[in-house]
């Protein structure tokens, strides 16, 4: 061991994401990916919440009213989710979009997530969440699905649906998808890089790797 050897510096990457949008499922899929293999980074990952149905009804609702009013028709929906389920076979996502039954408020999933980072089971559990929703095709507004898949972390099931029925949290999720408007965000995934450096969108894992490396080298010309 090299004990003059420089410790790695430490990144924050912020993901601002809905765990209603795919491409974001494949966002984060693509980052998880980098960080795995470049073992020498030093990362905290922040997950900042961002709503793209604000008005969505507490219960959510059926998938098909929601591609009607989302898209117009389902079979623009359906021809725009092919598209997605083919780049995310790519990346070992088994999109089932056909499972979806219910597009769920993702209010309380963002709420968990807060919470689970207290525990340090936040980043596995936003993957967990997004391959409910996704691949499995769980109603994910469902405070008994939440818990449930909390549980699978290793947090307290009955714990986290009393914290999900508390309501704790939400204005917290409200005034995050607020700011992140305000900083100009109007679309997601967008992962912002210490402060400094931002891209939106579903970005390859090169491009992904280039923006890191390049908030690597700003941060150590400071």
């Amino acid at each position: 061991m090299n004990i003059l050897a420089p410790l790695p510096t430490r990144l924050v990457i912020e993901v601002v994401f809905d765990f209603v949008c795919p491409w974001c499922y494949l966002g984060v899929k693509r980052l998880s990916f980098l960080l795995a293999r470049r073992q020498d980074l030093d990362v905290d990952l922040s997950w900042r919440p961002f709503l793209l149905n604000p008005d969505m009804p507490r219960s959510g609702m059926s998938r098909a009213d929601y591609m009607i009013r989302k898209f117009g028709a389902e079979d623009r929906a359906r021809r725009l989710y092919a598209s997605i389920a083919e780049l995310g076979a790519a990346e070992g996502i088994e999109f089932n979009f056909t499972a979806i039954r219910r597009t769920p408020n993702s209010v309380d999933a963002h709420r968990l997530v807060r919470e689970a980072a207290r525990y340090g089971v936040a980043d596995r559990l936003v993957q967990r969440i997004f391959a409910a929703h996704f691949v499995e095709g769980l109603d994910i507004g469902s405070h008994a699905i939440l818990a449930s898949l909390a549980a699978q972390q290793g947090m307290d099931q009955d714990e986290v649906e009393a914290f999900l029925g508390s309501g704790e949290g939400a204005e917290f999720v409200h005034a995050e998808n607020l700011h992140a408007h305000r900083l100009g965000i109007n679309g997601v995934p967008c992962f912002l890089i210490d402060g400094e450096h931002a891209i939106a969108g579903a970005q390859e894992g090169e491009v992904l790797e280039r923006l890191v490396d390049l908030a690597l080298a700003t941060s150590r010309e400071r």
